[in-house]
């Protein structure tokens, strides 16, 4: 179950059990007007690792059984005297609690920047409440908040939750799902075992590779899907939308912006505004664009009942000797017959009141393909 980022934190002073920890080791340095002190020790217990910060926090995946941490406590001081004295109750709260070694870095006035080696079989859970966060060498579970700040994680290999009050997502591998969510801010994605969910408030999202389904979901930016095992539901409030190959039905609704599917089992597109170039689409499709041209290419396989819609623009089908179907085509607002243009003897246009349509079986015939225009060009091609 996912925790509310930050609740835990209030439990610290309260923790049950004390864990077998090494003392911590204590140094102070200057750097221009703040100064440092290093806190370092060792930890065991517990069966998954919970990390608080107040900063920063990096978290490695590292052989052996206790987990290690270094942490830099920064204050503002005008004298070495001062900040002894404000960094004299300075430490790291370390403690088991339901079953997780929990270590806290000091808060308040202090800005705390982690550094933490855990057994990669643990899983961990990281919230800061400002900060980068960098976790990577997880062969548990990983959960990650930020109250802002950009998150990395790469080589985890179990379920992975990263969410930030704002700032970039990067993500290496995962090999289980992936859910991912910025208030602000890109998401980049190389590989994800299983589905994953991606949504930023505005900022483009790539997902090189995905084993199960994906959904996108960005305010305003790209959207990019190299390839997905499973369906695709891909959202922008302006910006291009490129799905390269999906094993499913891609779902893309688009306020402003161009629309590519490289290949699917079937495409459902709402476009507000935008050209959209579809193409191996094996299903059903249920394309419309309000402005903006259409270019679609058949395929054989399940090829079901489809239209294609734009407001102003041009359609083009390509239709390949294997794929029968039966076309349907009007054009609403034609100046003249040859706004339908058909290399098929069996589709020819005419008249009809003030638009122009054409109707007829395209090799053998087949599921029906609806397709409107307004005021441009359709083309019926062989491919």
């Amino acid at each position: 179950m996912r925790r509310s980022a930050f609740s835990s934190a209030l439990l610290i002073p309260a923790l049950l059990m004390a864990p077998a920890c090494v003392g911590q080791e204590q140094t102070i340095r200057r750097e221009g007007r703040v100064w440092v002190r290093t806190l370092s020790g060792s930890a065991s217990g517990g069966q998954r690792l919970h990390v608080v910060g107040h900063g920063p926090v990096t978290v490695q995946g590292a052989p052996g059984g206790a987990v290690t941490y270094t942490v830099q406590v920064k204050v503002e001081a005008r004298s070495e005297a001062e900040a002894r004295r404000m960094l004299a109750n300075a430490s790291v709260r370390v403690g088991v609690d339901r079953g997780e070694l929990v270590l806290s870095a000091p808060g308040g006035a202090y800005l705390s920047v982690m550094s933490v080696k855990a057994p990669r079989s643990n899983g961990v859970y990281i919230e800061t409440t400002d900060g980068a966060v960098d976790a990577r060498g997880i062969d548990g579970a990983l959960e990650v908040n930020s109250g802002a700040g950009e998150i990395s994680a790469d080589d985890v290999r179990g379920n992975c939750n990263l969410s930030t009050g704002g700032g970039r997502v990067n993500v290496g591998e995962v090999k289980a799902a992936l859910h991912c969510t910025t208030a602000a801010g890109p998401i980049t994605v190389a590989a994800v075992g299983g589905e994953a969910v991606l949504e930023t408030n505005g900022g483009d999202i790539v997902c090189n590779r995905a084993g199960g389904a994906v959904r996108a979901q960005t305010g305003a930016g790209k959207v990019q899907i190299g390839s997905a095992g499973g369906p695709v539901n891909a959202v922008t409030g302006g910006g291009e939308i490129v799905v390269d190959k999906a094993n499913g039905i891609v779902t893309a609704r688009n306020m402003g912006g161009p629309v590519h599917v490289g290949a699917a089992a079937g495409v459902q597109c709402q476009n507000g505004s935008g050209g959209i170039s579809i193409g191996n689409i094996a299903g059903a499709m249920r394309v419309s664009t309000a402005m903006g041209s259409i270019f679609a290419t058949l395929i054989a396989g399940k090829l079901a009942d489809s239209f294609l819609a734009t407001g102003n623009g041009d359609i083009t089908v390509m239709i390949p000797s294997n794929v029968g179907v039966r076309i349907r085509a009007s054009n609403r607002t034609a100046d003249s017959v040859r706004r339908i243009v058909s290399e098929f003897p069996t589709v020819a246009s005419r008249r009809q009141g003030t638009q122009v349509v054409a109707e007829g079986a395209v090799n053998g015939g087949g599921p029906l393909l609806q397709i409107t225009g307004t005021g441009g060009t359709i083309f019926i091609k062989h491919l």
